[in-house]
C-alpha cells in the first residue's frame, strides 16, 4: 500500500476526498489517503501552492508532487523541493477555459456591449464581419491555448497562436520567438493570452507591445495578471489603441477596490472564473501520474523548473 499525502487547504479535502478514493478505487491502487501522514512515510503529495506545507526535506521517501492548479510559478522556486513536479492539466479545467475564452472572443466580434449597455437607447445598425474576417492570436500555445485556438477556427476566425519555442498546431498559423512576436502582435484584431507567468513573460504586454497591435484591437487576459503592464493598458485604453479589456488575473487577488481597473469604462473586471479545476476529473488526472510513478513511467504534465512552467 502507497501512502497519498493530500497537503492542500482543508477545506479543499471535502471536495477532493471521494473523487480521489473514486479515482484510486478504479484504477487499482491501494492506497492510504489522509491530511497527516508521517513525512517519512510519503509516497506522493497531492498539493497547492497556497498549502502550509513549504518545506519539502522531511519527505525523504516521496516520489512526487501532483500540484491541484494549473499554475505553479509560487512553487517552482523552492528549493527545497528535489523531487519531479507535475502541474495540473485537466479536461474540466480546459473545456471552461475554452467557453469563457470563445464566449468573450465573440461578444467582442459581435459588438454586443453597444447593445448591452445603452442608455441612450441608440437604434444603431452595425453588421459585424464574419468570423472568417476577423484575426484572433493566442499567446500561448500550451494545453489551454491550443484548446481555445482550436474551438475558434471550428467557428471560422482566422488563427495566429504564438509560443516561445515553435510549435505545430493544424490550422493555425504558428509564430514563435522575438520576431515572431512581433508579427503576432500586428495580427492581433483580438488578443488572447495564456501564458505562464515566469521572468520572461513578466509585462510582455506592455507599451511596446500594444503600440504594435491593430488600432482598436481587443484584450482578454485569462492567463496571469503579470503578463500585462497595468498602467500601458490604461494608457493604451485612453488613446483608443485598445478599445476593451476583459481581465480575469490580476497581480493582487482579490483585485483591491482601489484598483483603477474596476472604475475604468473600457475594462471588464472578472473575479478569475475563467476556469475550475473540476474535481472528478483533476482527480483521474492526479491518479494517472500516481499510476505511472509506480510503474516507474514518466510523469505526464511534468514541470520544467529552468523554465518555470
Amino acid at each position: 500500500m502507497i501512502n497519498v499525502l493530500f497537503a492542500a487547504k482543508p477545506e479543499r479535502w471535502t471536495t477532493y476526498e471521494a473523487p480521489l478514493r473514486s479515482a484510486l478505487a478504479k484504477a487499482g491502487i491501494e492506497a492510504h489517503l489522509a491530511q497527516d501522514i508521517a513525512p517519512a512515510e510519503v509516497d506522493y503529495i497531492i498539493y497547492a501552492p497556497n498549502s502550509d506545507l513549504q518545506d519539502f526535506t522531511p519527505y525523504s521517501r516521496a516520489k512526487a508532487v501532483l500540484n491541484l492548479w494549473a499554475g505553479v510559478e509560487q512553487i517552482t522556486g523552492n528549493k527545497t523541493l528535489k523531487i519531479p513536479l507535475a502541474r495540473m492539466v485537466d479536461p474540466g479545467l480546459t473545456k471552461g477555459m475554452v467557453e469563457w475564452v470563445t464566449g468573450h472572443v465573440l461578444r467582442y466580434h459581435l459588438g454586443m456591449d453597444a447593445h448591452i449597455v445603452n442608455p441612450e437607447h441608440k437604434w444603431s445598425v452595425q453588421t459585424p464581419p464574419l468570423a472568417q474576417e476577423r484575426e484572433v492570436v493566442i499567446f500561448g500555445l500550451g494545453a489551454l491555448g491550443t484548446a481555445c485556438a482550436q474551438a475558434l477556427l471550428g467557428l471560422g476566425f482566422r488563427v495566429t497562436g504564438w509560443s516561445r519555442s515553435p510549435k505545430e498546431v493544424a490550422g493555425v498559423t504558428c509564430l514563435y520567438g522575438n520576431a515572431g512576436f512581433s508579427d503576432a502582435l500586428s495580427r492581433a484584431e483580438i488578443a488572447v493570452t495564456l501564458l505562464p507567468d515566469t521572468p520572461a513573460t513578466t509585462d510582455i504586454l506592455n507599451a511596446e507591445a500594444f503600440a504594435k497591435m491593430p488600432r482598436g484591437a481587443f484584450l482578454i487576459n485569462p492567463g496571469r495578471g503579470p503578463l500585462i503592464d497595468d498602467n500601458a493598458l490604461i494608457a493604451a485604453l485612453d488613446s483608443g489603441q485598445v478599445a476593451h479589456a476583459t481581465l480575469d488575473v490580476f497581480r493582487i487577488e482579490p483585485l483591491p477596490q482601489e484598483h483603477a481597473f474596476w472604475a475604468h469604462p473600457q475594462i471588464t473586471v472578472t473575479p478569475h472564473i475563467a476556469a475550475e479545476t473540476r474535481a472528478s476529473t483533476a482527480s483521474e488526472t492526479i491518479v494517472e501520474n500516481i499510476k505511472r510513478g509506480e510503474a516507474g513511467a514518466p510523469y505526464i504534465n511534468l514541470v520544467d523548473r529552468t523554465l518555470g512552467y
